[in-house]
């Protein structure tokens, strides 16, 4: 039986298959009523353990968690750990670190030092060093929940559409710019200060649903768009190494 790995986000959610090299293909649904029909629950793999990494709202993980134990053995939640796989956390409460930003750091380790700009519902953007020590982070509006958030307070101005100028001449055309240079000028001014404390500038890896946008704008990132999934692939190795150690029979 097979063994597969789900990330559920606040917008979306992403499972694929767990290989002997790490993810296989993903899918990616849009979350809420597509998650229930069943339809959906049908087009759901079966197989021996669910991998599962969840920042979603209680209600929606407790009702995908309960789903994915009808169609497998076991079902297994990565929690933010304070160290694991040579990172180490600098938060001094792990657990308020969200698991996804925690499972973004895993996969990045191997090329650290490196900064991981995560964009979703929110910005997230996390500094490690080469010696897997986790130097902290920023959190902000990403430029979908930017654009969102003044349509929401004003209307007239569209939540959507425009492409990026440095000087643009229409309104879709200067939220765009604006929502996605404020990101990218984070990003940037992040990299920058990174630069300075480590005394070498990091590689940059970018990820997320609402990244694509923004790559134009920073030609040397790296763009891995499933980085949640692959440190979901590295911790479920690392916990079954760990099992195995601790029960060796």
């Amino acid at each position: 039986m097979s063994d597969w790995l789900f990330d559920l986000g606040n917008s979306r959610f992403k499972f694929a298959p767990l290989q002997a090299a790490g993810v296989g293909v993903v899918q990616a649904w849009a979350h809420g009523a597509e998650v229930t029909t069943a339809a959906a629950r049908q087009a759901l793999p079966t197989g021996d353990t669910a991998w599962v990494a969840s920042v979603a709202a209680p209600a929606l993980t407790a009702e995908m968690l309960q789903l994915l134990r009808t169609r497998f053995a076991h079902v297994q939640v990565a929690r933010t750990e304070a160290e694991c796989a040579g990172v180490r956390i600098a938060y001094a409460r792990p657990e308020k670190f969200g698991v996804d930003r925690f499972l973004a750091l895993l996969a990045a380790a191997s090329i650290a030092p490196v900064l991981v700009a995560g964009v979703g519902t929110a910005l997230t953007i996390d500094l490690l060093d080469a010696s897997g020590l986790h130097r902290g982070g920023r959190i902000s509006a990403s430029p979908t929940t930017m654009r969102e958030a003044l349509h929401a307070r004003a209307v007239q101005l569209p939540a959507s559409g425009g492409d990026y100028a440095e000087f643009a001449n229409d309104t879709e055309a200067a939220l765009a710019s604006g929502c996605d240079g404020a990101a990218v000028a984070l990003i940037e001014r992040s990299l920058q200060h990174a630069a300075a404390l480590l005394g070498q500038r990091p590689t940059l890896i970018v990820h997320g649903g609402g990244a694509t946008p923004l790559l134009p704008l920073l030609p040397d990132a790296v763009y891995r768009p499933s980085l949640v999934l692959e440190g979901l692939a590295c911790w479920a190795g690392h916990s079954m190494r760990h099992a195995a150690r601790i029960n060796p029979c």
